[in-house]
C-alpha cells in the first residue's frame, strides 16, 4: 500500500515539474516576440547569416582541405616556440647536472687530497724531502 502512495506521489511531482518547466521555457522568450512584435533586423543579422554565407563557411575548410597560409604560419610558430622551450628546459637540466657533477668531483678531490696529506704526515720520517718519495726503484 505504501509503495502505491510513493509511486503516485512521484508521478504527481513529475507532472508538476514538467508543467513548471514548460511554462518557464515559454516565459524565456523576449517580451517583443511574446507581444507579436518582430525583432529589429540588426539583431537578426548579428545572430543569423545568409544561407550562401553559411554554406561557404562550412565548405571553406573541410577535414581534407589544405590549411590556409595563416594557419600554417601559426602552427609553425607554435611548434618553434615549443621547441625553443623544450631546448631551454633541457639546457637548464644539463647545466644543473654539470654543476652537480663538478661539485661532486671537487668534493672527491678534496677528500683524496686530505687523505694523501694525512698519509704523508703519518709516514713522515723527519727527512725533507721524504725518503719514500725520493728513493729510486731498481
Amino acid at each position: 500500500m505504501t509503495w502505491r502512495r510513493v509511486l503516485l506521489l512521484s508521478c504527481l511531482s513529475a507532472v508538476v515539474l514538467l508543467a513548471v518547466l514548460r511554462e518557464g521555457t515559454g516565459a524565456s522568450v523576449g517580451t517583443r516576440q511574446a507581444a507579436g512584435e518582430e525583432a529589429p533586423d540588426g539583431v537578426k543579422q548579428k545572430i543569423f547569416m545568409q544561407e550562401s554565407d553559411a554554406s561557404n563557411f562550412l565548405k571553406r575548410r573541410g577535414k581534407r582541405s589544405p590549411p590556409s597560409k595563416d594557419e600554417v604560419n601559426v602552427e609553425n610558430r607554435q611548434k618553434l616556440r615549443a621547441d625553443e622551450l623544450r631546448r631551454e628546459h633541457y639546457e637548464e637540466q644539463r647545466n644543473e647536472f654539470e654543476n652537480f657533477v663538478e661539485e661532486q668531483n671537487d668534493e672527491q678531490e678534496e677528500r683524496s687530497r686530505e687523505a694523501v696529506e694525512q698519509w704523508r704526515q703519518w709516514h713522515y720520517d723527519g727527512l725533507y724531502p721524504s725518503y719514500l718519495y725520493n728513493r729510486h726503484h731498481i
